[in-house]
C-alpha cells in the first residue's frame, strides 16, 4: 500500500484541489497519513501570495530534503503558486524534488503517478470528471481558474495563467454527484467567479450557473468567492437576491480605501464606485454580510491614504476583514516599478489598527444577535461542540447529545464574541 502526505497553505482554491489529489491517490490505493514522516509519497501544494506564505514553503522544502537524504525512496510532489513557468531551473534548485505541476494541472499528476506508483485495480470511476469525497458537509467546487485583471501587487495571474471557466454541465455533475455522498452546502471558487463563463462560447454566466445549481435537490445553500468589484453586475446580484439556497454572504475585497492607491494597485474603480456598489448589494440583500481583504503599506502609502482606508472600512462596517501587509512579489507590476517605502514597522503599526478597529464594529455586529434564533448547517465537532454557519457566514457553537452533522437546526444565540456565536439548540 501507499501511504501519501500532503502538505497545504493558502487560499481555499489550494485546499480544494488538495482534496482531489487526496481522493484521486485514494481511488488507487493510496492512504492519507497525519506525519510526513510516515509516508511514501509526500506533496506539498505551496502558496506564495506573500513572502510569509513562501517562507513557510521554502522551510518545507528544506524539512522534505532532510527526510528524503535518509529515504532516498520517498517521492516528492510539488504543485501550487510556487511553481512557475519556469520548471527546468526548478528541477535544477530542488533535485530533490520529484515532480512540479502547475496549480490544478491534474494530468502532470496523473502522468507522474502511472509512472510512478503501483495502480489498484479497484479505482474509482465518477461521472463528473472530477473525484469527490465522502460525507463532505460543506465541500469546495473550484468553478475556474486563473485571472485576467493583473492587479499590479498580485502573483496569481503569473502562476495560475488567464481565466478558464468548466462548462455549466460538468460543474452541475459534480454537484449532483456531491450530493449523493452526503454534502449539503457547495462553495463554488475561482480568483474571480464574476468572470465564470466569459471564455465559454454559450452564453453562460455566474448567475445562469447558480439558478442551475439552485434547482438541485438536496442541496441547502450555495455560496461563491471571490468577487471583483469592477465585474460584480447588477443582474448579479438580482439573481442572489431571487434565489433561495444562495447564501446572504458576499466577499468583496476592497484592498484600499484611496483612490491614490487603487489606481497603483491597478483595481479598476473608485472608492466611490465601490461603496455605491455595497450600497446596492444592501439594497436587493437585506441583512446580507459582507467580508473585504484590505493591504496596509503599498509603496508610497501615506499615513493621510491609510487613513482614508480606516474611513471606508468605519462607514461601510464590514462583518469580516482579512488584512495582510504588502509583500513584494517578483514579477509583478509592482515589484518592478514601485519602491517598497512603507517601513515594516510602519506596516504592522497599520496592520493592527485595522485589526483593532475592525474587532469593535465585528462585537458590535455580531453583540445585535443575542437573544436571537438562528439557523445552522452543522459541519462537524470541535471542542466537544456542535459548529457551523449561519446564512451570513458567522461561525455558531451548541451542545447537544443529538448526532447533528449535516443538519439544518435552529440555535438561540446566548453569547457573542466578535469571532464566533454561542447558543442553544432549539430544534
Amino acid at each position: 500500500m501507499m501511504y501519501y502526505y500532503i502538505w497545504t497553505i493558502g487560499c481555499q482554491m489550494n485546499k480544494a484541489e488538495s482534496d482531489f489529489i487526496a481522493c484521486y491517490l485514494s481511488s488507487l490505493g493510496g492512504q492519507q497519513v497525519a506525519s510526513p514522516k510516515c509516508a511514501d509519497v509526500i506533496v506539498l501544494n505551496t502558496c506564495v501570495v506573500r513572502q510569509s506564505a513562501e517562507d513557510k514553503v521554502l522551510g518545507m522544502l528544506g524539512f522534505v530534503k532532510g527526510l528524503k537524504a535518509r529515504r532516498p525512496d520517498l517521492k516528492v510532489l510539488v504543485t501550487g503558486c510556487f511553481v512557475d513557468s519556469d520548471i527546468h531551473r526548478l528541477e535544477r534548485v530542488y533535485p530533490h524534488v520529484d515532480q512540479f505541476f502547475a496549480p490544478g494541472d491534474f494530468s502532470k499528476l496523473k502522468e507522474w503517478v502511472q509512472d510512478h506508483v503501483r495502480l489498484s485495480s479497484s479505482a474509482w470511476r465518477h461521472k463528473s470528471g472530477w473525484i469527490v469525497r465522502e460525507g463532505i458537509v460543506s465541500a469546495l467546487v473550484p468553478i475556474m481558474q486563473g485571472c485576467n485583471n493583473f492587479c499590479s501587487y498580485c502573483i496569481v495571474p503569473y502562476r495560475r495563467g488567464r481565466e478558464r471557466s468548466r462548462p455549466l454541465k460538468e460543474i452541475v455533475s459534480q454537484v449532483e454527484e456531491l450530493v449523493s455522498y452526503g454534502t449539503k452546502e457547495i462553495v463554488l471558487l475561482g480568483q474571480n467567479v464574476n468572470s465564470y463563463g466569459r471564455d465559454l462560447l454559450d452564453n453562460t454566466d455566474l448567475a445562469s450557473l447558480l439558478r442551475e445549481l439552485n434547482k438541485i435537490e438536496g442541496i441547502y445553500r450555495i455560496r461563491f468567492l471571490t468577487n471583483h468589484p469592477k465585474d460584480m453586475s447588477r443582474h448579479l446580484i438580482e439573481t442572489i437576491a431571487s434565489l433561495d439556497k444562495v447564501c446572504a454572504h458576499i466577499s468583496l475585497p476592497l484592498q484600499s480605501g484611496d483612490n491614490d492607491v487603487l489606481r497603483a494597485m491597478r483595481r479598476g474603480y473608485t472608492v466611490e464606485q465601490y461603496e455605491e456598489l455595497v450600497n446596492t448589494i444592501r439594497c436587493l440583500i437585506p441583512g446580507v454580510a459582507l467580508s473585504t481583504d484590505v493591504i496596509v503599506g503599498f509603496p508610497e502609502e501615506s499615513d493621510e491614504q491609510f487613513r482614508h482606508t480606516l474611513s471606508v472600512l468605519e462607514r461601510v462596517r464590514f462583518d469580516t476583514v482579512h488584512v495582510a501587509a504588502y509583500s513584494p512579489r517578483p514579477g509583478t507590476l509592482a515589484a518592478r516599478e514601485y519602491r517598497d517605502s512603507v517601513p515594516p514597522n510602519v506596516k504592522q503599526q497599520r496592520l493592527q489598527e485595522v485589526e483593532a478597529l475592525q474587532t469593535r464594529i465585528a462585537r458590535e455586529i455580531n453583540a445585535q444577535l443575542e437573544g436571537n434564533n438562528v439557523e445552522i448547517l452543522v459541519e462537524g465537532k470541535k471542542g466537544g461542540k456542535w459548529f457551523g454557519r449561519t446564512r451570513t457566514n458567522k461561525l455558531t457553537f451548541f451542545d447537544s447529545t443529538s448526532d447533528c452533522l449535516g443538519r439544518l437546526v435552529c440555535v438561540s444565540i446566548t453569547k457573542t464574541t466578535p469571532w464566533a456565536l454561542q447558543g442553544q439548540l432549539v430544534c
